[in-house]
């Protein structure tokens, strides 16, 4: 496979720089504030937030606690925020600020509709934006919502979230067949599965700050293109979330929040590292923040030779985020992410592949314009967003005879382009009503082209073809507190798609927190999907005729907080859906049928200032198997931070995994031992190492492709 040609490393660099010197054009009255932050042990807070209330002026604290925050002159408080203590407002007073949080056991309640505290054991309050498009406590919501923050994602020093959101969402499973990349097209891995239902096919949806990411003619995400470098935080929806976001959310979403620039002033961090069979990676990122812009760029580029032949990997891209604040409620946003790889598949090990190369090039561009008006009677907030995201894939699908090579390029081009606007207020006390509106344009393009000649060939059987398909819809949530520990939900939505016609999507659920300290939840709720151009229209199976998928999912769970230093939850679920998709005598036809039930557990818990254990675990049942979707998952994790090292374990049990189904049926069972640490060298500098499948373990995840034995990967980072 040969290296890309052309410029685009030196544009991306050049972009990094521009960005990183946008803030020193933006002028305000300002002046700074510095203090240090301690916790209630009077041990340095690391990550306490430091804000002016009201404003999103604010900052995080450092390894020693310590923060500089820009504020503007007339600014009177300072806002103090840390997980599991209650938020304190201190007078500024001069440019220096010593503040400790002290060890009272006030109840703290921040939700602006409920209509008093718990008399109880407080509980942190985690705020989502997935399953409700407007900041809400995670406690007040029916559906399932599991939060990575960044500080997960950054400690596992990963170029892609994905391997990280498995560890930490009970029952997800994402395939892979390499160290590094999982490319595309036959044989590819980033099938992402949670409860039997997969993104292979279209069924899981991954959002990037709300807006949908799939490939506009197979219509399954892309997991190549979700960097880490671009991330906030990960929040998944387990279950149907069609209701807000439409076809391909039927199974869930996996919601990537992307970065904004949370301190004031430039700050920049600079990551390489490599390791076995090859590996190299290398990241840059900049955040620039004043009182009114703020900006974030990034660039990447990793490769690796993988374990078997011919199965290289290389990728290079680049992130740019910018916002700027018109008024004190009003923000526009605008950001650009583009990633390119290319991969080479080996074949399955007993039929082994040559020069099966491919190019592939993902992007997404938007805008947003976003209000918030938290301050008034009717706390209105929303945002209109309008975005597109592209692809451009070449293909050779190789050959098992390496003196016979092929003689086409497989070419497809596709492109999501959608708007999507919303508003939610409170019309009255315990009340919260969102309302909005969708549309997407989506296209698609397949065709082959000849080696010798670059020219576009006339195939049969339906193998190249063009599709233009439109959808608009629109949806209302209701959701109110008609006791302090009862909330009702309900909303539907109305949805158009212009050859699979009009659906109906419900969904209805109630929390019940019986004191402060727990949370019941029951929810019901209807997840769809739309046949793709690839169904519809391409290749000898397929079938104009097609209708949606359909599924209804039932949840119950349970989540507590019995003391202060554990959590625990539990979910009992259970899926019943038709229309499903299946080839039948060579033609898509709508008589499949899904039934699933299960179980997921997890359980946090602290000890002491040190030490955090999580575990997670998902037992699934299937009426009619799928592959990638694994009986049991288990993961156990350990984590040990101090003001020099970070040390983070997982060990993760997979269990009746199939990568086969029918009469020929496979599964898989392994057990992987994971281990990393960051040792901090000073402020400014931290070594890292990373090790994977420690038991060097046999066992394959995609059929065909063994998986390799225990790798390592270490490296360096710079931050100042």
């Amino acid at each position: 496979m040969k290296n890309p040609k052309g410029n685009r490393l030196k544009h991306l660099l050049l972009l990094f720089l521009f960005t990183s010197f946008c803030g020193l054009i933006v002028n305000a009255q300002e002046r700074i504030v510095s203090g240090n932050v301690k916790d209630d042990q009077g041990e340095p807070a690391i990550g306490a937030t430091v804000k002016v209330p009201d404003t999103k002026i604010g900052t995080m604290t450092d390894f020693d606690g310590n923060f500089s925050l820009q504020v503007p002159d007339d600014a009177q408080e300072l806002e103090f925020s840390y997980i599991g203590l209650s938020t304190k407002k201190v007078p500024i007073t001069g440019d220096s600020i010593d503040f400790a949080f002290g060890k009272s056991n006030e109840d703290v309640c921040n939700h602006p509709v409920v209509y008093s505290c718990f008399p109880y054991k407080r509980q942190l309050n985690e705020v989502v934006v997935t399953g409700t498009r407007n900041e809400t406590d995670i406690r007040l919501l029916p559906q399932t919502v599991s939060v990575i923050d960044n500080r997960t994602l950054r400690e596992q020093h990963r170029t892609n979230v994905l391997p990280t959101v498995m560890q930490r969402v009970p029952g997800l499973f994402v395939t892979s067949r390499s160290l590094a990349g999982y490319g595309v097209s036959t044989s590819a891995a980033g099938g992402i599965s949670l409860r039997g239902i997969s993104g292979a096919s279209g069924q899981m949806m991954v959002l990037i700050d709300g807006m949908p990411q799939y490939n506009g003619i197979y219509g399954h995400p892309i997991a190549d293109s979700y960097q880490t470098l671009m991330t906030e935080r990960v929040e998944v929806v387990r279950g149907p979330a069609s209701m807000l976001y439409g076809s391909n959310a039927m199974g869930g979403v996996v919601n990537i929040v992307s970065r904004d620039a949370d301190r004031f002033g430039t700050h920049t961090t600079l990551q390489a590292g490599g390791g076995s069979y090859g590996t190299f990676e290398a990241e840059a990122a900049t955040t620039t923040r004043t009182l009114r812009f703020s900006s974030t760029a990034a660039a990447q580029y990793n490769r690796s030779d993988n374990h078997r032949p011919h199965m290289g990997f290389e990728q290079y891209g680049g992130y740019v985020n910018l916002g700027y604040d018109i008024a004190r409620f009003w923000t526009l946003k605008a950001s650009a992410d583009v990633t390119h790889f290319n991969a080479s598949n080996p074949g399955p090990s007993d039929a082994p592949l040559y020069d099966a190369d491919q190019w592939i090039t993902r992007g997404v561009v938007s805008a947003r314009l976003e209000n918030n008006y938290n301050w008034s009677d009717f706390q209105p907030s929303g945002a209109l967003s309008v975005y597109s995201n592209f692809g451009r894939h070449k293909i050779d699908d190789g050959t098992t005879d390496i003196s016979s090579p092929t003689q086409r390029f497989f070419r497809s081009k596709d492109v999501l382009t959608g708007v999507s606007v919303y508003e939610s207020l409170r019309l009255f006390r315990g009340n919260r009503l969102t309302a909005g509106f969708d549309w997407q344009h989506i296209y698609g393009k397949a065709w082959y082209t000849s080696k010798q000649t670059g020219d576009v060939l006339d195939v049969p059987n339906k193998q190249s073809g063009r599709s233009y398909r439109n959808e608009v819809a629109g949806y209302v949530d209701f959701r109110q507190h008609l006791l302090p520990w009862f909330t009702v939900d309900a909303g539907v939505r109305l949805d158009h798609h212009s050859v699979s016609g009009t659906e109906w999507v419900p969904q209805a659920g109630l929390v019940v927190q019986p004191n402060g300290s727990a949370t019941l939840k029951a929810m019901a709720s209807k997840g769809f999907r739309n046949p793709t151009m690839r169904e519809l229209y391409l290749y000898p199976p397929s079938n104009e005729d097609l209708d949606p998928e359909r599924i209804w999912s039932y949840e119950l769970a349970w989540k507590h907080n019995p003391v202060d230093r554990l959590t625990y939850g539990a979910n009992l679920y259970f899926i019943k859906g038709d229309n499903m998709i299946q080839t039948v005598n060579r033609m898509n036809v709508n008589t499949g049928k899904v039934e699933n039930y299960g179980m997921e557990l997890e359980a946090t818990y602290r000890l002491k200032k040190h030490w955090h254990f999580a575990t997670n675990h998902a037992l699934l049942h299937m009426k009619n198997p799928v592959v990638a979707a694994p009986e049991y998952l288990g993961n156990l994790l350990a984590d040990f931070r101090n003001d020099r090292w970070t040390v983070n374990a997982g060990l993760q049990v997979v269990g009746s995994l199939y990568t086969a189904t029918g009469d020929d049926a496979q599964k898989e069972n392994f057990c992987l031992l994971n281990l990393g640490a960051t040792y901090l060298v000073n402020r400014y500098v931290s070594l890292w190492a990373r090790g994977e499948n420690l038991l060097a373990q046999r066992y394959e995840v995609v059929a065909g492709y063994p998986m390799p034995k225990a790798t390592f990967m270490g490296g360096v980072s710079i931050r100042f």
